[in-house]
């Protein structure tokens, strides 16, 4: 089935009584379950005929396309839309469905290939939609165009609705009125840098956002997928931080540009904040998120044996715990019915996070995050060790589990105020004292938002980009050479008088 040219397909399936089924590709849901929920196949006039199933409509589509486009077999006419892109050697199958949720219609994203569909391991960027979300720009639909505006309010009713809550459980206190002050002028300071991260994340081609992978509030991703070449790329799965509370994977964006620009596939993970969640529902999110892309990142064109993960802050604490607790799943159940498995990750990149919840509480406190939101938001004093990976790796029954995590790499600045650099510290004792292989850097006079956020914004070379890189690349000689190349012509984005003012107003 080899060709010159790549072929895009969109098969429409249409019943000889008027109604019409766009096809989904295996694995497509509504829920993140296996089969496809609420899709209905209806007649002309309109009237509900059957309900069907994720095999009815493959197997439908398998039927109208085997013996070849427009030959109408057993009744249905199959509209296929070609674009051509030249240099590729497979065909790819796009199947979308048009599934109903309460009581209105949106184009869901696409989930993992069928078992039939020749592409394991090749795709395009050409087309954005294929893979869930895009701005306007890209896709010059007034439809897609009203579905992101759609979305983007209702996110932001939510998030405002969230913080409502939030704000009645924190009370009137001058510590967390100071920081939220402080957060204002912070990110006006970086508003020059923020604009232009911003217009990269609605508007590039390359990034594909808010791709479902569950079933619960906000299990969506953020996809950055580099431009085609016929060699597998590597991926890093990012977790970003928030404190717990304002996590949001559009923070993500600004290492995954820099990743992105390295030939390297981000994709990063929201999931549920305080008080829509706990932290046992985050880590869940997390796990689901990491088994999802793990399910489909060759079709996005990854490469399943270079996958990294990675987490800032509190991302770093769920990305930990997501890890561990899978290891633990590994020894104690089938790993053949997970969805990932920990061994299959090469290696972890940890950024400022803290992994001692108990030894936080306190600090937490008189940084305006009081302790009983905290203790609320982490199920109890009592779940405190739970939840705190320096704990977790100590449990004698997590000794068995330790051969099977990869390499864990802690990164940490000296000046970081918000978790202080001694919880890596303290962590990586831990993980040697168990027999794990963990590396830490510190990085002096550096704050918490220095090396995510200041850093990066002030161009030319990243130290912290500067030692993922050296993980993601080590194997890769030609990579490396072109990550020396490009270290010195990263564009500042913010002039430095605002990131020093920045730095002093910093609330973290």
């Amino acid at each position: 089935m080899a060709s010159t040219e790549e072929v895009y397909k969109t098969v429409m399936v249409t019943s000889r009584s008027g109604g019409r089924l766009d096809v989904p590709n295996g694995g497509l849901t509504g829920s993140g379950g296996g089969g496809v929920r609420y899709v209905k196949l209806r007649n002309g006039d309109g009237k509900e005929e059957r309900e069907t199933t994720a095999e009815d409509v493959r197997r439908m589509a398998v039927e109208a396309g085997a013996d070849g486009v427009g030959e109408g077999k057993r009744g249905m006419d199959v509209d296929v839309e070609r674009k051509q892109d030249v240099g590729s050697k497979r065909d790819i199958v796009r199947f979308q469905s048009e599934v109903v949720v309460r009581g209105g219609t949106r184009l869901l994203s696409q989930r993992k290939p069928s078992a039939g569909a020749e592409y394991r391991r090749r795709r395009t960027t050409s087309d954005p939609s294929k893979f869930g979300g895009g701005g306007p720009l890209r896709h010059g639909s007034l439809r897609e165009f009203t579905q992101d505006v759609h979305h983007a309010a209702s996110e932001t009713y939510l998030i405002t609705r969230l913080a409502l809550t939030l704000l009645k459980l924190l009370g009137v206190g001058t510590r967390w009125i100071s920081k939220f002050i402080r957060l204002g002028l912070y990110a006006m300071c970086l508003m020059p840098g923020f604009i232009q991260v911003g217009f990269f994340y609605y508007f590039d081609p390359r990034v594909h956002r808010s791709i479902i992978y569950g079933d619960q509030p906000r299990n969506r991703f953020d996809l950055y997928l580099p431009p085609e070449t016929d060699k597998p790329k590597p991926v890093v799965i990012f977790v970003t931080g928030g404190a717990w509370v304002i996590g949001y994977k559009a923070w993500g964006s600004l290492l995954a540009q820099e990743l992105l620009d390295c030939d390297i596939i981000v994709a990063c993970i929201d999931y549920r904040n305080f008080p829509q969640g706990s932290i046992s529902h985050m880590i869940s999110d997390v796990s689901t998120g990491i088994g999802y892309v793990f399910q489909n990142l060759e079709s996005y064109g990854g490469d399943p044996n270079m996958v990294y993960l990675a987490g800032q802050s509190a991302g770093a604490h769920l990305a930990t715990c997501a890890l561990l607790m899978q290891a633990e799943k590994e020894i104690n159940e089938d790993s053949a019915k997970l969805s990932w498995r920990s061994s299959q990750i090469n290696a972890c990149m940890a950024i400022s996070g803290g992994y001692n919840l108990a030894k936080l509480v306190d600090h937490f406190h008189k940084r305006g995050l009081y302790k009983s939101i905290f203790l609320s938001m982490m199920e109890g004093e009592h779940s405190l060790p739970v939840y705190s990976p320096q704990y977790m790796v100590m449990t004698p029954g997590f000794r068995k589990a330790v051969p099977l995590l990869p390499p864990i790499n802690l990164y940490h600045g000296t000046a970081d105020y918000s978790i202080p650099h001694e919880a890596s510290e303290k962590f990586a004792d831990a993980l040697q004292l168990v027999g794990a292989h963990v590396k830490t850097t510190l990085y002096p006079n550096k704050t918490h938002t220095d090396l995510f956020l200041q850093d990066p914004m002030r161009g030319g070379t990243d130290e912290l980009l500067t030692d993922i890189l050296a993980i993601v690349h080590a194997n890769d000689e030609e990579a490396r050479a072109e990550d020396i190349k490009k270290a010195n012509t990263r564009r500042r984005l913010v002039p430095e008088f605002l990131l020093q003012l920045a730095r002093t107003v910093s609330p973290f």
